[in-house]
């Protein structure tokens, strides 16, 4: 962050009023029940979004983007236009629902540097959105609690960007612990708790280097699957809103009610709300062996049941599941390409890395990009 200030001093030829910080984040369990309202394992990691701003007289705003040296020029007369195609769409949509909460843009110099992989399914999108709107709302003096802070991201993703996204990246972000795996309950939208990964345990971080384009992907198909789906099994169970409030049991018993895709799709849903209670009472018991299986599960069902693999990622997991020092691994993230998360024991983190590197390269060709993840804290403003 200190580089990043002196950057922007030097390029600006001022300093910054404010400097925000915003983690990525993965998703250890649940995938895509944020938006079916149920549960998640997350954390936020190491790696963050940096963003520094100043305000300026005039209407006109420039971002100086350090991680490719480009700099983005937008007009606060124009944030109502079409998204443009850099990364300035987070930051103008961000404003754009930060407006629609009361809050008045201003125009402003800013610079940022991210960590945290881009296209890899860590939400490097949210991390900007966080960390921009903190910068805003400070600067501001603008009163808006996290949650809503979420909603508004999420609200870029949906309403800018035309992505049916849930909460889990912004909320994940914003309410991470460091050292902890945080459950969400996105009916109520709040943190039910948070787990302690046992001790001597660590996340390794592969990615497939398939670049993960949710926008260009099914992953709005697949909303759209589990909401048909849910409407059906409604029919069936009264009182049932969303997926989230099917047992694996009720799903079985109603099979006939769906069609063959959305059976499928359901059961995803289903089986990682379940997984993810089952997860937490096991990390509560510091039982990581049977946690684990159950990352292997997860992807069974994401490869099986969901679609949003790819043979990029089954074959990172094929690799994780024929070494004995990995408990569990899964895709982490949408889907469609994107991370994979493996846990295994931190003394055998980095010889691991190396070793699933090697077996994908030979079996693949593709050099994977690999690291250990640490368990960060949420997002915060950097006092300087």
């Amino acid at each position: 962050m200190q580089q990043l200030i002196r950057k922007f001093t030097g390029h600006f030829n001022m300093p910054p009023a404010v400097a925000a910080q915003a983690p990525g984040r993965l998703e250890v369990l649940g995938n895509h029940t944020d938006y079916n309202e149920g549960f998640v394992l997350s954390c936020a990691v190491g790696q963050t979004t940096n963003f520094v701003l100043a305000p300026v007289s005039g209407s006109l705003c420039t971002v100086k983007d350090f991680r490719d040296g480009s700099e983005m020029h937008f007009d606060l007369a124009a944030l109502d236009s079409k998204p443009p195609r850099n990364g300035s769409k987070y930051i103008i949509g961000m404003l754009n629902e930060l407006r629609k909460r009361g809050f008045t843009p201003f125009a402003f110099n800013a610079a940022l540097e991210s960590h945290v992989p881009l296209s890899a399914g860590m939400s490097s999108s949210a991390a900007l959105e966080v960390a921009c709107a903190l910068a805003f709302v400070t600067v501001a003096n603008f009163t808006i609690d996290r949650a809503e802070l979420a909603r508004a991201g999420q609200g870029v993703e949906n309403n800018f960007l035309g992505l049916k996204t849930g909460l889990l990246d912004q909320f994940s972000s914003l309410f991470g612990k460091r050292d902890s795996i945080i459950m969400s309950d996105f009916r109520t939208v709040e943190v039910l708790g948070s787990h302690q990964l046992p001790a001597g345990y660590s996340f390794v971080v592969v990615n497939s280097m398939k670049k993960h384009t949710l926008v260009d992907s099914d992953y709005n198909i697949r909303r759209q699957d589990c909401e048909s789906a849910a409407s059906k099994l409604a029919a069936v169970y009264p009182g049932a809103k969303t997926l989230r409030d099917i047992t694996p049991e009720q799903l079985a018993n109603a099979k006939d009610k769906l069609t063959g895709r959305e059976f499928r799709r359901a059961a995803h849903v289903v089986g990682e709300c379940d997984r993810v209670k089952r997860a937490a009472e096991l990390l509560a018991k510091g039982d990581v062996t049977a946690f684990g299986k159950l990352l292997f599960d997860s992807h069974d069902s994401s490869m099986i049941n969901f679609e949003n693999s790819t043979a990029e990622l089954d074959t990172l997991v094929d690799i994780a599941r024929k070494d004995a020092a990995c408990l569990g691994a899964r895709l982490s993230g949408g889907g469609f390409g994107g991370i994979t998360i493996h846990l295994v024991k931190s003394d055998d983190a980095g010889s691991y890395a190396q070793r699933v590197k090697a077996a994908y390269l030979e079996r693949t060709g593709i050099e994977a990009e690999c690291f250990i993840c640490s368990l960060g804290d949420g997002a915060k403003i950097v006092e300087f």
